[in-house]
Order: structure tokens, then sequence, then C-alpha cells
């Protein structure tokens, strides 16, 4: 380890917070400690119009996200796109919103995750590490939270993307963004970035867990589980991205651990937006087609999101309900995301612990 580590033992340094060797003129020197950064999509401040637009303005801009020439795709963005879509989207984020905070549920779940994360980790590691979350769109934004974490003395600083699978609009956008902060930094912290956990036992095992609790409570077992990823365009994934492949090994490990048989868990694709062609089968299609085929009960599940959002919450519950029941489907249960359930906390702190190593015991 580097002197620097060792700060926080100097007695001089914990009275007065400069090098021993330094002039009186020198400023202070934080004692050295390891940042813990886990980085989430994002949310709008508030559902107002000007609030909305904001957000979905940095969101649909994001290169990762929507990668058409900019001389194509910000006329349409700026004059149509979100001259309408701030109204409904804010709508529907009202649906779900946690007036009682003021915040989305996104907001609240994350902040209930970083505090058990927080707790386990000064339980494991003391005060030596610095646990905090920023969100890759609005706010608390990558740039400001970096900027924190550097000021508090963090020389190291561990990324963690909330995404179990790896997606250049998730994963790699965030990154770039964590990138992006760094380099305003006078002094950069050393980074390490967590990978995808898409296949990690722990992750599994919460996955697996959530479903035996859920299916515990209701009076017959549903006749298929829907694992409904987030989509994207069927172009990315024959352009490289990793994403299609491992959303299937997860369903696929979901179901051994499950002892399931094949056929008990389909993996499809919500949320398409454009014209372009995306991953299929379609979730809002695929529930729809199930119900004419029989299966009238159901269990719909997200693997794909670390904590209930607008996707799941409006999105699933709503749309994609709607259409399981108007197509006839009588039963229909949704599984919450992993959230801040014990167990996702433990498959985090796997993740963590694996990715600190050599760094701290």
């Amino acid at each position: 380890m580097s002197r620097g580590w060792f700060r926080k033992k100097d007695k001089k340094m914990t009275a007065n917070p400069r090098l021993a060797h330094a002039p009186a003129d020198h400023p202070p020197v934080k004692a050295a400690k390891i940042g813990l950064l886990v980085a989430n999509l994002g949310t709008p401040d508030a559902t107002d119009y000007w609030s909305m637009r904001r957000y979905l303005n940095e969101f649909l801009s994001d290169k990762r996200v929507i990668d058409f020439p900019a001389w194509k795709w910000q006329p349409l963005l700026q004059l149509i796109i979100l001259s309408k879509r701030p109204f409904t989207s804010g709508k529907n984020y009202r649906s779900i919103w946690n007036n009682e905070a003021n915040e989305s549920p996104l907001m609240t779940i994350t902040k209930q995750q970083v505090a058990k994360l927080r707790a386990a980790v000064a339980a494991r590691y003391g005060a030596e590490v610095m646990v905090d979350f920023c969100m890759r769109y609005g706010n608390p934004s990558t740039e400001s939270v970096v900027d924190r974490m550097v000021q508090a003395g963090c020389e190291k600083i561990l990324f963690v993307p909330l995404y179990p699978q790896y997606a250049g609009a998730t994963s790699a956008t965030a990154n770039d963004q964590f990138f992006r902060a760094l380099m305003k930094q006078k002094r950069q912290p050393a980074v390490r970035i967590a990978p995808e956990y898409f296949d990690r036992p722990s992750y599994i095992e919460a996955l697996a867990a959530s479903v035996e609790r859920v299916y515990a409570t209701l009076p017959r077992r549903p006749d298929v589980l829907v694992a409904s990823y987030h989509g994207m365009p069927k172009r990315y994934l024959m352009e490289g991205d990793p994403y299609h492949c491992q959303c299937q090994k997860t369903s696929r490990l979901l179901r051994e651990r499950l002892g399931w048989e094949k056929g008990d868990i389909d993996t499809t694709f919500q949320s398409v937006f454009g014209r372009e062609e995306w991953l299929k089968p379609y979730t809002v299609e695929h529930v729809a087609e199930l119900a004419k085929a029989g299966k009238k009960n159901i269990a719909v599940i997200s693997p794909a999101f670390s904590a209930d959002c607008i996707e799941t919450l409006e999105e699933i519950n709503g749309e994609i309900r709607e259409a399981f029941e108007h197509a006839g489907g009588e039963s229909f249960t949704y599984i919450p995301c992993l959230n801040d359930d014990d167990l996702h906390i433990a498959a985090l702190m796997d993740l963590v612990g694996d990715n600190l190593a050599g760094w701290i015991g």
C-alpha cells in the first residue's frame, strides 16, 4: 500500500490534517479513503412538464441510447418528441410517484439500498470506505458525487453500475459518465469498474428466493413465469452487444435453480421505442398470446431492473397487465424487483467484496 493509506493512523494527522513536513500554508489533506459509488439510470426531479422535459432531453440525447446522427435525431427530438412526451411521461410518473417523499420510487428504493449497503460495508470494512450513489440522468449527478468523494479524500473508487446484465445503453453509458466526471478532477483517484453480475450465484439465488416467496402466497401456481427484460434494438445485438445473451442465461440459471422444466419460464422484452425492430418476443404481445393459448394464470418478473421503476410499476402493471387481461387472461401476478431485499444486498456485497480485493481486506 502507498504511504497515504496510513495517514488516518497518524495522530498528528488526526489532530491537524496537514502533512508534518508541509509548510503552514499547505492546503489540508484528507485522510485517505476508498469510495464505493453505485449508479442507477435516473429519475426526473418532479412530474411537471419542464422537469420531465429536462430529464427526457438528457436521456434521449445520449448517443448510447439513440445512436442516430444528431442532425437527423435532434430536430425530431426537440421539436416533436419533447413537445408531447413530457405530458404523457409526467402522467405516468404521477401514477406511481412517492408523494410523501416527493420523489420517484426509483429514488426512494435506491436510497434504501444504499442505506443497507452503507451499513453492511461499515460492518465489514469500518469507516475506511465511503458509500454513495449517483444517477446517469438527473440528480444526484455522477459528476457531483465523484467530486464529493474526491473532496472527502477518496483516492480509490469502485464504481458499480446497478445493471445485472451489461448493455451499451445502460452499463456503458454509466461508465462513460463516470469517466467524464474523472476528467474534471485535478487529482484523479485510482478506479475500478465492477462488471455485470447476471450469472453470479448470489444474484440468481436472490431472484429465485423472490419467486418462491411470492409463489408461496398464491392460491395456485401460475401457468408460466414471464421474465421481462428491458428491450433494445435488435441491431445492437448484431453489432456485438452481449445483453440479449446475458438475459437468456439469467433466465436459464433461474429456471435451473428453481428446478423447473423448459417452458416454465419465458424470456421477453419490453419498452419498445420507435419503428426499428427490437429484441423479441415483445412482452406486451407475448402475454396476450399466452392468454389466447389458454394460459390464463401468469406471473411476471423483471430481472434486468435492480429497483422498481416506471417500467415495472407503470408499464408492467399497466399496459402489459391490460394486454393480458384484454386477451382473456384471468390472474396476473407481478413479482417485485429485488429492491432492498436482504438477499439482494448480500449479492451486491458479494460483488463489492470481490472487486475491492487487493484494496482492502
